[in-house]
């Protein structure tokens, strides 16, 4: 979601005469687009703000924006006196006049909530090569006790789907082949008429799309129908990253996440029945206000019996104003252990996921490549079950599907090798960053 409304601003203001640049070092706009789910997340920021000071020229003006902007409001301003400008989620479409009132010395806060705003005239541009981000929902209704996200992004509001389907058009004249459908619980998407399982069929129907992702679900707007959606549309890829947070019912409780261990678990299920080969990725908090040795063991046998494919594993980051903050001082977990068993869920996580990746060694797949690797010799690429895939190829094969064999695997990552000589292009879009 950070990434998308990167690429809505960066729209607005192209639509303005903006360009960008490469480097801070004398760019006449700063924008730094902030997260605050973690607490880390704004430290982070708050020290990159400090960082930014030697690029600035004397009417260099530097902005915050996203979700610590729209949680601290004028705050920033105090903690950051070169900021001239803090911009919530749904503040984007004034950025180029607040821009203009910054240069005359004033300093804005723009942080209130507009419903109605999901930027329909606004032409996003796309950062990355070979897909596409696309909100089709803002904010959350659920109130998880640990989750900053409903006072960031205020209330759950959805696009219409004739609207969505617009954008998705545009992305494949664009020369793109693969979207992610992006919202907080993307799986709740109603506009009204149409359920996410209307989304997914019309969506994955568009002429042109071979790829159809979406994050992030939650396990109770799993509907029959959606399940169905997924299992029945050819481009809906076999990946779905499904939020666990804890394995312990009464954990879960604590966190107000809606549903039991039992529940979780016969979602799975009927997951695994009705698409074959489905890959399944998760979020897991460690350290939650009271949690008890047998509360994370239960966890971990979670984890054991899902066999999850890969996890984002979190140590629980209290966040001011959230239920989790009021809970009683003596429920929280000594650090310590927290670290403690941290390091034996990732243990666990990594393990399995290696015992995974294995049994797959010698499988063909067919992979899109993504992007040169960090080793600046191979190239990365995705499989339709979200695997990363190491492909030894030139350069200019970023944006073709092919045909490897699955050669080796660190136990997170595979290698592959190309078979055969067939390769299937993907136009880029004339003009990427």
């Amino acid at each position: 979601m950070n990434v998308a409304d990167s690429e809505l601003m960066y729209g607005k203001l192209a639509a303005h005469g903006y360009e960008p640049v490469d480097l801070p070092d004398g760019a006449d706009v700063i924008l730094v687009n902030t997260c605050a789910i973690r607490e880390n997340a704004e430290t982070r920021v708050i020290g990159r703000l400090g960082e930014l000071k030697r690029f600035m020229k004397p009417d260099t003006i530097v902005g915050v924006t996203g979700c610590m902007a729209q949680r601290l409001g004028p705050r920033v301003l105090d903690q950051a006196k070169h900021v001239s400008l803090v911009v919530g989620p749904d503040g984007y479409r004034a950025l180029p006049a607040l821009l203009d009132g910054a240069r005359r010395g004033e300093k804005f806060t723009a942080t209130d909530f507009d419903l109605e705003e999901h930027y329909e005239d606004v032409v996003a541009r796309r950062f990355e090569g070979v897909k596409a981000w696309i909100p089709v929902q803002r904010g959350c209704d659920y109130r998880c006790t640990y989750c900053i996200v409903p006072t960031t992004r205020g209330p759950e509001r959805s696009r219409k789907l004739p609207d969505v389907v617009r954008e998705v058009q545009q992305v494949v004249e664009q020369g793109l082949s693969e979207v992610v459908l992006l919202g907080q619980t993307v799986n709740s998407y109603t506009d009204g008429t149409h359920d996410f399982a209307d989304l997914l069929r019309a969506v994955g129907a568009v002429d042109g799309i071979r790829r159809v992702r979406y994050t992030s679900p939650h396990p109770n707007d799993f509907s029959d129908r959606v399940i169905a959606a997924m299992a029945e549309t050819p481009t809906v890829c076999e990946h779905i990253h499904l939020p666990m947070q804890s394995g312990s019912t009464s954990m879960l409780k604590r966190m107000l996440r809606r549903y039991s261990r039992e529940e979780y678990l016969e979602c799975v299920a009927r997951m695994r029945a009705a698409i074959p080969g489905l890959a399944l990725t998760t979020d897991i908090i460690v350290g939650f206000p009271g949690e008890t040795d047998e509360e994370f063991e239960d966890t971990l046998s979670l984890v054991r019996e899902v066999r999850f494919d890969d996890a984002f594993m979190f140590k629980f980051s209290p966040r001011e104003g959230t239920p989790a903050t009021r809970m009683p001082p003596e429920w929280t977990i000594p650090d310590a252990l927290v670290a403690q068993r941290f390091e034996r869920l990732v243990a666990t996580v990594r393990g399995i996921s290696r015992e995974n990746n294995l049994k797959r060694l010698g499988d063909t797949t067919e992979v899109l490549v993504e992007k040169v690797a960090r080793d600046g010799e191979l190239l990365q690429a995705r499989s339709r079950d979200f695997k990363t895939v190491m492909v030894p190829a030139d350069s200019a094969r970023i944006g073709d599907y092919l045909t490897v064999q699955l050669t080796g695997t660190t136990g997170a990552t595979f290698t592959g090798t190309p078979v055969g000589d067939k390769k299937e292009r993907v136009p880029l879009p004339m003009a990427t960053l």
